[in-house]
């Protein structure tokens, strides 16, 4: 389909990974705009129902303003248990959280929505599985130094030096990344959108 018929795409986050997951499967956004929304946790909300609510409201709040085109939001959620990991707000924080998930198994859940034109929608939640090695102080120590945990759920990124700290994986890996493509792929074409 020549891209001059193709329906607008808005892609309502301002992450840089997801962007780049798009282009991998040919998917180019016609706008990046992100959401303003409350990220929050509800008082008792489990993960899973964290990522499928902010993707959803994410959405939404784009798609109110911007109803003829196709509107697809995500977030991230890492979760040990019933705790939930959200994006650290200084090294000090960065550090606890890695050192809660070193040595451990933790979720990574995301939550998928896309809204087309004229309001119909659609959402999954994927989960993935991550299994971190234990981590020496050190290793904590260096990874904090690099930055690279800044604005990343759990305050890791797997697709960098925290790489290095996975021992085991189960499941969706662009969804550890930031956005489960096979999931997103399938609510687009889903909704006619021709991915």
């Amino acid at each position: 389909m020549p891209d001059s018929l193709k329906p607008k795409l808005i892609l309502a986050s301002a992450s840089p990974r997801r962007l780049d997951l798009l282009s991998q499967v040919g998917i180019k956004p016609d706008e990046i705009l992100p959401a303003d929304i409350d990220e929050t946790a509800l008082k008792g909300e489990l993960p899973v129902d964290v990522a499928q609510r902010l993707a959803l409201e994410k959405a939404a709040a784009i798609a109110a303003e911007y109803s003829d085109a196709f509107v697809l939001a995500a977030d991230t959620v890492v979760a040990c248990g019933r705790r939930q990991l959200g994006k650290p707000v200084d090294t000090d924080e960065a550090r606890c959280f890695l050192e809660f998930l070193s040595g451990r198994r933790h979720r990574v859940i995301g939550g998928v929505t896309v809204i087309a034109p004229g309001g119909q929608s659609a959402s999954r939640t994927v989960s993935t599985m991550v299994r971190f090695k234990r981590l020496s102080d050190g290793e904590i120590a260096a990874y904090i130094d690099t930055d690279e945990w800044r604005g990343k759920a759990g305050g890791y990124a797997i697709q960098g030096r925290a790489g290095a700290f996975v021992a085991a994986i189960n499941g969706s890996y662009p969804n550890v990344v930031g956005l489960p493509l096979m999931e997103t792929v399938y609510l687009l074409t889903g909704l006619g959108y021709p991915a």
